[in-house]
């Protein structure tokens, strides 16, 4: 495969389609649609419509500059305003799954955040000798969170821990790159009264 092709593949698996929001606005539409074709064909039998009928409709419209105050204008456009911004974002702003790419010499390898976490946790509970339930990993877009949270009684090496954790993830090399945080939470000691 050509380098093009992979970083198609790995775009695709990285990034959601903005499918779901387009089927939204696709589906909206077709209901307005269908409602007004349905009021239509209601004033042309002369049936009674089901909101409104589309002649008093188009009046209201026509009617609006001087029987609405402009303060329900300036509302009105502003909730117009907001709801196209929204739908503006949806269509431009890529959508991210939760997911990496890894370097992997010529091969191009996509990692969960889920599997990346349990890695991290499972290399570091292995390098430092403390439980695996005692250490907890988060994998977002940009970082990773690690908690670990030792016995009582148990020494932690706060820098050394930063160290395994910083090198475990350099060593992943991903795409895009993930920055770490370290916390140690000691249990509370003191007894409730």
């Amino acid at each position: 495969m050509t380098d093009t092709v992979l970083r198609t593949v790995v775009r695709r698996e990285t990034h959601s389609p903005r499918t779901a929001a387009m089927l939204v606005v696709v589906v909206l539409l077709l209901l307005a649609l269908a409602y007004a074709a349905v009021e239509i064909i209601l004033n042309l039998t002369g049936a009674q419509p089901l909101l409104v009928a589309p002649g008093a409709a188009l009046n209201a419209v026509v009617a609006a500059p001087t029987a609405l105050m402009p303060v329900a204008f300036i509302v009105g456009g502003v909730v117009l305003a907001l709801l196209g911004l929204i739908v503006l974002v949806l269509a431009l702003k890529p959508g991210r799954l939760s997911r990496h790419e890894m370097a992997w010499g010529e091969r191009a390898v996509v990692v969960d955040n889920g599997v990346i976490a349990s890695a991290l946790a499972q290399h570091l509970s292995n390098e430092s000798g403390i439980s695996r339930d005692d250490i907890v990993v988060g994998v977002a877009h940009r970082s990773a969170d690690v908690t670990v949270r030792p016995p009582v009684g148990i020494p932690v090496d706060e820098a050394q821990l930063r160290r395994i954790v910083d090198e475990e993830v350099s060593a992943y090399k991903l795409t895009p790159a993930v920055r770490t945080r370290l916390r140690v939470q000691r249990p509370d000691t003191k007894e409730s009264r």
